[in-house]
């Protein structure tokens, strides 16, 4: 009998956090415990050391997800692990679970059958309270500049301008629009407002872009949280907010140590989502490993339209990072959706549909190709997978220029992506990479969202209200030169989540406009996308308890 997640991660035999540290080549001295199996690197020891001379960082993405999955987390670690097998010192980067949809729609977030990280259920339930300290970080701005209002608002702040709203990390509908300050004159000044939950949060992003905790100070304070009745910007740094916004976030901003099943190190901090935000654990996780490893192994979020473009054009630009080699995961059940298979006739073997679902991956990998960065395909073997439709993904990829790689990780650890390892230190080790962002920064705003639509998404136009294009135009002069934010939904090329496969002609439509002055972009919400989730008719939430022997059940 198959064993679950949850069972092969129990019967595992961890090592001491100190022992991973010590793998790692991190002293004891610098590792600060949060029990036996998890821990923080301190912050300044990190900041001290070099990158390494032979680092290599490789970007693990996916076609555009479907019900059927693709495995991009399972593969990553996978992936990890078996660059550790052929020999490579590797380091692991992933974002933090959000406990809104663990609790909402798909239950955990860190791997699976015997490629994850451990312990999941800490990693996946709280971990170390980062998203709570980011969380109260941002909603003790929101309280400062509530009760700055309330008190005289001697900075001239208009109500009907704010812009800051309140974050919590759950799913919660309810909460997307509220009216605040209801009760009477001891309560405030009432005002609508709403809330987001917290991997949107600004504060998140600053989280995950800034290099220290001087940095993380100098970006919350750029923070633009509302405007005067003249339009001019009021700052966190006028509400004398960020001093103490940092010192709630100073532990959080130490990565995260833990191990995957096979041992290999792995930092697992912040966690933006793709759809809304930018998609990509902190750089400072990223650098660190960059610093400690020969080889580091990130991902981003959902598809490569999403996650790999935002890393490569946000991420990658903010930092000054370039990737050696991307992974672009696939399996035979999800190309068949894209190809037109409804989820319940997905166990018929079907090589047409797969063939047409390739489209969808074709275009991902042609899209990286925009950016120079060489691709490899990692399909994500099921069991009830086929040699025929296998043979099509292969063939297709092979027409394309690229190679695809069967990969038998979930099952078989390490050794069932071993050759995927081989194939992705030929490519970084082979120095094809000339990385490039799409854009350049002197493209004006709604230039850059013109950019993304007509080279990733293949629209054939962008749309926007008379009063976004007003948007655009008012942050164009202080702003201009920020890279945009795109806020879509995951499951197409488009902005309607029911076009598969490789959709064109379609146009794209620019709702609203968010600045992020503080992480240095501008966010762009097109369609109906939520920067508030809604929990589901079924929440997770509803199979999830403690059994008999204080064991959690249900969450995977």
């Amino acid at each position: 009998m198959t064993k679950s997640d949850i069972e092969i991660a129990r019967a595992a035999a961890l090592a001491p956090i100190e022992a991973v540290a010590e793998s790692a080549d991190i002293p004891r001295d610098v590792l600060y415990r949060y029990g036996p199996h998890k821990g923080k690197v301190d912050l300044d020891w990190l900041g001290g050391r070099e990158t390494r001379a032979d680092s290599k960082l490789v970007l693990v993405t996916a076609i555009n997800p479907t019900p059927a999955g693709e495995g991009k987390t399972t593969t990553t670690v996978g992936l990890g692990d078996a660059l550790k097998r052929i020999g490579k010192s590797v380091h692991i980067c992933l974002r933090e679970p959000s406990l809104g949809p663990c609790f909402g729609v798909k239950g955990g977030a860190a791997g699976g059958g015997y490629a994850q990280v451990v312990p999941m259920e800490d990693i996946n339930l709280h971990f170390t309270g980062d998203f709570h300290a980011i969380g109260v970080a941002h909603n003790l701005l929101s309280a400062m500049l509530d009760n700055h209002i309330y008190w005289g608002n001697s900075l001239g702040i208009d109500a009907r301008r704010v812009a800051w709203r309140r974050v919590v990390d759950m799913n919660d509908r309810a909460l997307r629009r509220i009216t605040g300050s209801l009760g009477g004159v001891a309560n405030g000044f009432p005002r609508e407002d709403g809330f987001d939950i917290v991997v949107a949060s600004e504060v998140m992003a600053i989280f995950c872009l800034a290099t220290d905790l001087a940095d993380l100070r100098a970006r919350l304070g750029r923070v633009v949280v509302a405007r005067r009745r003249d339009k001019s910007p009021v700052t966190a740094e006028d509400l004398k907010a960020p001093g103490a916004m940092t010192v709630l976030l100073r532990e959080a901003l130490s990565p995260n140590l833990v191990q995957t099943l096979e041992g290999t190190p792995a930092f697992i901090h912040g966690g933006p989502f793709a759809n809304i935000a930018h998609g990509c654990n902190s750089v400072i996780a990223t650098q660190s490993a960059r610093k400690l490893a020969e080889y580091t192994v990130t991902e981003a979020g959902f598809g490569a339209d999403l996650g790999a473009e935002k890393f490569l054009n946000i991420k990658c630009r903010k930092a000054g990072l370039s990737p050696d080699a991307v992974v672009v995961v696939a399996t035979v059940r999800a190309l068949k959706q894209h190809g037109g298979v409804a989820l319940k006739d997905l166990g018929e073997e079907n090589p047409a549909a797969v063939a047409e679902g390739c489209l969808n991956l074709e275009r991902h990998l042609e899209n990286l190709g925009k950016f120079g960065v060489p691709a490899v395909v990692a399909i994500n073997r099921f069991s009830q997978d086929t040699e025929a439709e296998l043979s099509v993904i292969s063939e297709r990829v092979a027409a394309y220029g690229a190679r695809a790689v069967l990969c038998s990780h979930w099952a078989d650890g390490s050794a069932g992506t071993e050759e995927l390892a081989r194939e992705v230190v030929a490519i970084a080790e082979g120095g094809g990479a000339d990385f490039r962002p799409l854009y350049g920064d002197d493209v004006s705003l709604f230039g850059k969202v013109e950019v993304v639509a007509r080279e990733i998404y293949r629209a054939d136009g962008v749309s926007a209200s008379a009063a976004v294009r007003s948007q655009f135009d008012e942050l164009e002069g202080e702003y201009g030169d920020f890279p945009v934010c795109m806020a879509k939904t995951q499951y197409s090329f488009s902005s309607d989540p029911a076009l598969k496969g490789a959709p064109v002609g379609h146009e794209l439509t620019a709702r609203e406009v968010r600045l992020s002055a503080g992480a240095g972009f501008v966010v762009v919400v097109c369609g109906d996308i939520m920067t508030m989730p809604g929990l589901p008719r079924v929440p997770a939430a509803e199979s999830i308890h403690l059994d008999g022997e204080g064991l959690v059940q249900g969450l995977f």
